[in-house]
């Protein structure tokens, strides 16, 4: 969430990067500029009553020393109407700030200003990297993941279908196997490179959802319990950036690292055709997922850091792969700035995304609080980062498919000692 005051002060500059990401509701920004003169407006008479009221209590206490009853009357009734007319106030403050507040999550993050030479961003060409040839021969037939899934009875949508209804899959045996193989290796690797594990809750409350910017932005995408008022998570990002809110940190305490394996649940709605199919797009999948947290200053160094990772973590299953920067059209709420990963599928010959790693600024940290205490004492809003490492299922259609051969799928390396085996037979 951008703050009223950096509004007043960067209207210019807001506008120029909300074009950026195709954001026209200018009216919006003019809207709490104006609320906002209210709103100060309205405190300046508050404090003047405020004021007043309080010369007068203790003019009351002056005339009943004095015995003075009349005058005693007089101003206990003027403090009764200025009491009236400070709780009118109050009331008309509190709307005033519900429809600052209304607004102002509307608005998405500015994307990053490419024109900032103190910023150094990693170099992407959007080429393939790794794996520079598949184990399929050219003249046998390369098959989807889906095909793959039954031939060697590694998944299946039907069960899941038959069991929770469309957008559902089951793991078997060995397909159950690699995941968990899967979700070991990228925590192991995440943890080597100094994230700590956490195991979060996969329902939370509105205000978890509000903080990292899911509300109100994705709330159709959302999973929610009237009942109990939680929704599921849509990521493992939203549990594990809700555990820093309300914390000061100091300086030399960050960047904190974390990471977390989460089932995801979303809706999907208006999903359809052969991006739905198989594993492609599913309402319930795994995903491992690391966030930074670190200064203004410093977030930068730690998105090229999430970067490298994933980047390796990629190179280790041997798969190809591209890294895309996006646009500011594309850019997700929160984000002002979005690396996507993807590898490829041969037996779609399609692009698949399995990681985006963004620097959300402080955007998130404005909602939740989440704050450090510099060097010179200062209190300043912490940066908040993200990034899957990495979505479960699409790395699973990418490795059998790019791993098959006519009798059976190839074990990657660096997978074979949690799977105890070479082969899917």
């Amino acid at each position: 969430m951008l703050k009223v005051s950096f509004l007043k002060k960067n209207k210019k500059k807001i506008f120029l990067g909300l074009k950026k990401r195709n954001y026209y509701k200018f009216y919006r920004i003019n809207y709490i500029l104006i609320l906002n003169k209210e709103s100060k407006k309205l405190k300046l008479k508050l404090d003047n009553l405020r004021y007043y009221l309080n010369f007068f209590s203790k003019k009351i206490e002056f005339f009943l020393k004095k015995c003075e009853k009349e005058k005693m009357k007089i101003i206990i009734n003027y403090s009764f109407f200025l009491k009236k007319k400070i709780k009118e106030k109050n009331k008309k403050l509190k709307k005033i700030n519900n429809k600052i507040f209304e607004n102002i999550i509307k608005i998405p993050n500015l994307p990053f200003e490419e024109g900032n030479k103190k910023i150094y961003l990693l170099d992407i060409d959007n080429k393939i990297s790794s794996k520079k040839e598949f184990f399929l021969k050219k003249n046998e037939k390369i098959l989807s993941h889906w095909e793959l899934g039954n031939k060697f009875n590694l998944f299946s949508t039907k069960i899941g279908s038959i069991i929770s209804g469309n957008g559902f899959n089951v793991f078997i045996n060995k397909g159950a196997l690699l995941q968990r193989s899967l979700i070991q290796y990228f925590l192991d690797k995440n943890i080597s490179s100094g994230y700590i594990e956490y195991v979060l809750p996969y329902l939370v409350k509105k205000n978890s959802v509000y903080g990292t910017g899911q509300i109100p932005d994705k709330k159709s995408q959302m999973y929610h319990l009237n009942s109990e008022n939680l929704y599921l998570v849509p990521t493992g990002e939203v549990p594990l950036i809700n555990i820093f809110c309300n914390k000061i940190f100091k300086e030399s305490e960050l960047p904190i690292k974390a990471t977390t394996y989460t089932s995801c649940f979303r809706r999907e709605s208006g999903s359809y055709g052969t991006k739905v199919r198989g594993l492609n797009r599913l309402h319930q999948f795994d995903k491992v997922e690391i966030i930074q947290i670190n200064t203004c200053k410093n977030s930068y160094f730690s998105f090229n850091e999430m970067v490298h990772h994933i980047k390796n973590l990629l190179i280790s299953l041997d798969l190809p792969f591209r890294i895309i920067k996006l646009c500011g059209n594309d850019l997700g709420f929160t984000s002002a700035l979005t690396y996507d990963f993807e590898v490829y599928s041969p037996g779609q010959k399609k692009w698949l995304e399995v990681s985006s790693v963004s620097n959300c600024t402080n955007f998130q940290s404005n909602r939740i609080k989440l704050k450090y205490r510099s060097y010179n004492g200062k209190i300043k809003l912490c940066h908040t980062l993200n990034g899957s490492s990495l979505a479960i299922p699409r790395i699973i259609s990418a490795i059998i498919e790019n791993y098959q051969t006519k009798n059976y799928i190839i074990i990657p390396k660096v997978l074979i000692p949690y799977m105890k085996m070479e082969k899917l037979l």
